[in-house]
């Protein structure tokens, strides 16, 4: 069984960094790509970022591009998310998400019905 395990939301005032973090477990032996979405009550769900797994191909939504940062550690089957210069506008539940296999078509790491394995979510509050 394929899991992901996100951790490291909380709140921040605006301007200010969180790191977020996911861990894949079960059969992680075929990792496609991984990615980071976010939601809110209000929206529908929406790509922020993602990482190819054997070739490191990155994709970033605009809206985060310059500010966020993603990785991961192949080794320990770990994506990483770094945020910078938050936003209000960056409040929401954050999702990792796992592609088994990547075709190669950059579009498709933007698109949630390319992934299918998602974590529970972790909260990123930006406030002052």
């Amino acid at each position: 069984q394929r899991q992901l395990a996100e951790s490291g939301g909380g709140l921040v005032q605006p301007g200010g960094s969180l790191s977020l973090s996911c861990t894949a477990s079960g059969s992680v032996f075929i990792m496609g790509a991984m990615g980071w979405f976010r939601q809110t009550p209000e929206t529908a769900r929406e790509f922020v970022a993602a990482i190819t797994w054997q070739d490191g191909i990155i994709a970033y939504a605009d809206s985060v591009k310059g500010r966020f940062t993603i990785s991961r550690d192949t080794n320990k089957n770990t994506v990483y998310l770094q945020m910078n210069g938050l936003k209000p506008e960056d409040t929401a539940v954050y999702f990792c998400a796992r592609q088994t296999y990547y075709s190669g078509n950059e579009g498709s790491l933007s698109n949630t019905a390319h992934y299918e394995s998602w974590g529970h979510g972790t909260q990123v509050t930006v406030s002052s």
